[in-house]
């Protein structure tokens, strides 16, 4: 299987071989001393260095189901007739597919697959980047697309990546995507970065957003055994990160596999003052505080009055 896509997931493998995330884990270790594979958190990818960087066909098979969670989530946070920036990626995709729902919405990228998304939504302006495209990931990279960012201003941009921590923040394995993701950064007044918890943890070669430029990261349940997602969900949210969590246990919501104990992130933590590089109070449009509960999507009010009774 990951001959043919290139990665997998384990929780995947474990439905094909009809055995359970633990056994399957076990047998990825031993495949893995034995060079025919690389481990990453949640799945396993064709051997390659710290550098390597999966195309889109192998990045599509993994953590599919978290993806559609958070994109489910994190379009929640898009309003009628605002200005957004959206970066390239799987988890991103299924996020323009969600908003070709949302009117008078105008969404700049630099993904042809984040355009194609949204061609024929109505009432929704696509205005992509210029610059080399990137058949990899179906990205426009380069001077092109960096210039054609220049003195652009919207409310948030939506970003994904190779790998999220604590200490450096987002970061990717190409120099050129790294390059049009800082662009991005640069030109929104706060950042969300989408990440499933296979990427929590994982530092790769060229950091993007470093993490005092985060606004708020939408992100899944890590599942019970993954203590390293879970703590530097924790340390995230320590530096004044907002975590949402698609999936999490709460009436009304998808249901998903409880963090450990003593593990649990801040959900509801206040949004900090305007970042380094962003603009202050009545200069732009602001993301509303997660804090107030009428200014929550339903499923996260739902969550966070069951933190508040826990």
């Amino acid at each position: 299987m990951v001959r043919a896509n290139g990665a997998v997931s384990l929780r995947e493998l474990a439905r094909v071989v009809q055995t359970s995330e633990v056994t399957v884990r076990r047998d990825v270790r031993a495949l893995e001393a034995e060079g025919l594979l690389d481990r990453r958190h949640g799945g396993a990818v064709l051997p390659g260095g710290f550098t390597r960087e999966s195309g889109f066909p192998q990045k599509s098979h993994l953590a599919t189901a978290e993806k559609t969670a958070i994109a489910d989530l994190a379009a929640g946070l898009v309003e009628e007739g605002e200005a957004i920036v959206v970066g390239a990626g799987t988890t991103t995709q299924e996020l323009a597919r969600r908003l070709a729902r949302v009117p008078g919405l105008t969404v700049v990228t630099n993904s042809l697959l984040v355009a194609q998304a949204l061609a024929h939504a109505n009432r929704v302006e696509v205005v992509m980047t210029g610059g080399t495209l990137r058949g990899s990931n179906y990205a426009l990279v380069g001077s092109g697309a960096e210039q054609s960012l220049q003195g652009l201003r919207v409310s948030r941009a939506f970003l994904s990546g190779s790998g999220l921590t604590a200490e450096r923040g987002l970061s990717t394995s190409n120099m050129l995507s790294a390059s049009v993701d800082r662009a991005l950064v640069q030109a929104a007044a706060e950042v969300v970065v989408l990440a499933d918890h296979t990427k929590l943890g994982t530092d790769t070669m060229f950091q993007t957003v470093p993490t005092d430029l985060i606004t708020r990261l939408v992100t899944d349940e890590p599942p019970a055994h993954d203590d390293r997602a879970a703590t530097e969900l924790q340390a995230l949210a320590d530096q004044g990160v907002q975590i949402a969590v698609a999936g999490a246990s709460a009436p009304g919501g998808a249901g998903g596999d409880p963090l450990p104990a003593g593990r649990q992130p801040r959900r509801d933590v206040p949004l900090p003052g305007p970042r380094r590089g962003q603009v202050g109070p009545g200069s732009g449009p602001q993301l509303r505080s997660a804090t107030v509960m009428g200014d929550q999507p339903p499923a996260e009010r739902a969550r966070v009055a069951d933190l508040r009774r826990r």
